[in-house]
């Protein structure tokens, strides 16, 4: 009763236990405080720890698969090259041993590939970049009009077909035309005009195929020419016969010997111009054929 009556005494003692307090209560908040810190460095020692203690095996497994992937890869990759330079090494000979010429325009209308053949036939050393205007000149060809009638024709530029093809969305045309080299020889060529469409149907260019028919051209008109002459013949042969014929019915009827003697002569005489129209005839179709099979042979 006497310290709760003495005032300094009774401060001094809650001072007392307000320090105790506080102290109590920063060593149980410091103790709390370590506690935490030890968890958490002991997670994070924790982590990769349990990263090394994975096995050796399963690295193993997964960089040989690795591997084994990146080998696949490589070999298609390689098959895929192989197959192309196959490809194009077939597409390269086959062109270039191709009888007939083969010229192909891009979808801007220049050329973009040919073979020997048609730099032979057309008689460029290169076309590559040139168009159809600057190699064909001009070229006409005759194509047949709708109604089929064969004698009526259109005259129509070998030029402008290719640019149907092309820019028109027409499909393959064939023609025949004469045409003339960049020397000056002419020739006469048959061509087929074809569309070269892409995978998703956009036209890539138009691709050429050109024939020489040059020499079955001459040999055409050589026939045609036969055949008139042929025509006349028979009809000089007619003519010569009925003469003959003629003069001998008048040998029959007439009894002078002077007057038969003359139609004797007159019939020898149209004989021989028989005989040496029909020789010359035979000879110069001998010639002819020999001609043609000489030039057939060089070919």
């Amino acid at each position: 009763m006497r310290i709760m009556a003495n005032p300094a005494l009774l401060r001094a003692m809650v001072v007392l236990f307000c320090s105790v307090f506080a102290f109590l209560s920063g060593l149980i908040a410091i103790r709390f405080l370590r506690n935490q810190i030890a968890e958490e460095s002991e997670i994070k020692e924790e982590a990769p720890h349990s990263m090394d203690a994975l096995p050796m095996h399963l690295y193993n497994t997964v960089i040989q698969q690795l591997k084994q992937q990146k080998h696949e890869i490589l070999a298609q990759l390689q098959a895929d090259q192989q197959r192309a330079k196959t490809s194009e090494a077939l597409s390269h000979a086959v062109l270039s041993n191709l009888p007939c010429g083969v010229l192909v325009l891009g979808a801007n209308g220049l050329v973009k590939t040919f073979n020997p053949a048609a730099k032979v036939i057309l008689g460029f050393a290169s076309m590559v970049g040139m168009s159809a205007q600057d190699i064909f000149r001009g070229a006409v060809a005759r194509k047949e009009r709708p109604d089929g009638n064969p004698a009526a024709q259109d005259p129509v530029a070998v030029a402008d077909e290719i640019h149907a093809v092309l820019h028109e969305g027409s499909q393959r045309r064939e023609l025949e035309s004469e045409y003339q080299a960049p020397g000056g020889e002419k020739r006469f060529l048959a061509m087929t005009i074809s569309p070269l469409p892409g995978a998703d149907g956009a036209l890539l260019g138009v691709a050429c195929l050109i024939n020489d028919l040059s020499q079955l051209e001459a040999m055409r008109k050589q026939q045609e020419l036969r055949d008139e002459m042929s025509a006349e013949m028979a009809l000089k042969l007619r003519s010569s016969l009925r003469t003959i014929t003629g003069y001998a019915q008048q040998m029959l009827a007439s009894g002078d010997s002077e007057g038969a003697a003359q139609l004797a002569d007159d019939i020898g005489h149209e004989a021989a111009q028989i005989d040496q129209s029909v020789g010359g005839f035979l000879s110069s179709g001998s010639s002819d054929t020999r001609a043609a099979m000489g030039a057939a042979a060089g070919s």
